[in-house]
């Protein structure tokens, strides 16, 4: 059997070798891994270990320190990559110095300084992160863009289980020891592709292509339109994502106090896990029938309908299926949504600068999580922040539906 044949293209589609494709995935897993298990875990239950009952306050406060770091680096090294034209500058630059504010993080104890380090860190990993985005769309052709996404679908679940591996009770490793490992994974998996990815070259996706004027005075306002309102969809989405991903372990204990970290990554890791083999079949499936846009309706939906079920959940049972249903759902929308976005943007050119724009998705969602929790938590409790989040899900699967409308 052909390589073509293999990847599901086309020969006329020019396909890009599955060594890149997996590898690139497992670089992007290796993006998941350096922030996950220090995100949902390792800082919270730092940050408990320092203000106790006021953890939830700090949180939110680091969250909107960090949520600006990650916006201005994301952009700028994305447009400095762009100018430069060198991807893998940035992203070993950003993976030296990630790594290095991420295992000095444990000696930080006091919550000021620890601020000031937590920016850094996201200075560094944004830095690797907004290059490396763009190098999927420098070598990645459209028809391919739908396996792409479902490949990136295991970054959440590698990112969570990476989490549950440095949080094993029986392994009883130092926070020191912890940040150490989680650095050494995230070198493991981004290292490969810049070392062996050796891609085909797709001059189509790196020149932007002439266009006579008529042609572009009708065609670039409907791709504003479509860009917009993926935008605005995956902000949505994503607001729930980092309400979540911030207070996961917060909210779970609310429903029981026995659950621990440990739990909690596994459960992670469940979610991310079921949303795998969902992801790889909905992304082919959208390259297959040409409908990329579809599939990211459906799930918008679906997160909808979980967090409907967070909402109206009073125990723990209850409760984990209503976040089952919403992590699946979102895990599968995410992915497939980063891959396709890079089938709207107008200009190759500009691509790093254009996905550090998109990136405000993920940011922009945690300057406003930590304000919807303080003002919604403490008066309506979680049920208060969960139904508002079930209508923002569903207002982006609105958006989705109305761009995967035919031309």
């Amino acid at each position: 059997m052909s390589q073509t044949e293999v990847l599901g293209v086309p020969a006329q589609a020019a396909p890009q070798t599955k060594r890149f494709m997996l590898l690139y995935a497992l670089a992007w897993a290796g993006g998941a891994i350096g922030y996950v298990p220090f995100l949902t875990l390792l800082l919270p239950a730092r940050v408990t270990e320092l203000t106790g009952p006021d953890a939830v306050e700090w949180l939110a406060y680091i969250a909107f320190v960090g949520a600006i770091a990650a916006s201005l680096a994301n952009l700028g090294f994305g447009w400095l990559s762009d100018v430069v034209r060198s991807r893998r500058t940035f992203i070993f630059a950003g993976l030296i110095l990630s790594s290095l504010a991420l295992v000095t993080a444990a000696q930080i104890d006091r919550l000021g300084p620890l601020l000031i380090h937590i920016a850094l860190w996201q200075f560094g990993l944004n830095m690797m992160l907004s290059p490396l985005a763009a190098l999927a769309g420098d070598y990645v052709p459209d028809g391919q863009k739908g396996r792409l996404g479902g490949l990136l679908s295991f970054a959440p679940a590698i990112g969570g289980l990476s989490g549950a591996l440095v949080t094993i009770p029986a392994l009883a490793l130092s926070r020191d020891a912890q940040l150490v490992v989680v650095a050494c994974m995230v070198a493991a998996c981004v290292l490969p592709v810049m070392f062996f990815g050796r891609p085909k070259a797709m001059p189509q996706l790196t020149e932007d292509a002439p266009q006579p004027l008529n042609e572009a005075a009708v065609q670039l306002p409907k791709a504003g339109n479509a860009v917009l309102r993926m935008w605005l969809s995956r902000l949505l989405v994503q607001i729930a994502e980092a309400s979540l991903f911030a207070f996961l372990l917060l909210w779970l204990r609310s429903l029981d106090e026995t659950m621990g970290e440990s739990e909690t990554a596994r459960l992670f890791s469940l979610v991310v896990l079921i949303a795998i083999p969902l992801a790889l079949a909905l992304g082919r499936w959208a390259d297959m029938r040409d409908k990329p846009m579809l599939p990211l309706a459906g799930a918008a939906l679906v997160c909808a309908v979980g967090l409907a079920a967070m909402a109206a959940s009073n125990s723990l049972g209850s409760g984990i299926a209503g976040y089952v249903i919403f992590g699946v759902a979102g895990a599968v929308f995410l992915s497939l949504h980063s891959a396709q976005t890079l089938r709207v943007l107008p200009r190759a050119r500009t691509r790093g600068r254009d996905l550090g724009f998109f990136n405000l998705t993920n940011t922009v969602p945690s300057l406003i999580m930590p304000w919807l929790t303080l003002a919604l938590v403490p008066i309506f409790g979680f049920a208060g922040l969960f139904a508002l989040l079930a209508v923002m899900a569903a207002m982006a699967s609105i958006l989705m539906f109305s761009v995967s409308k035919p031309k």
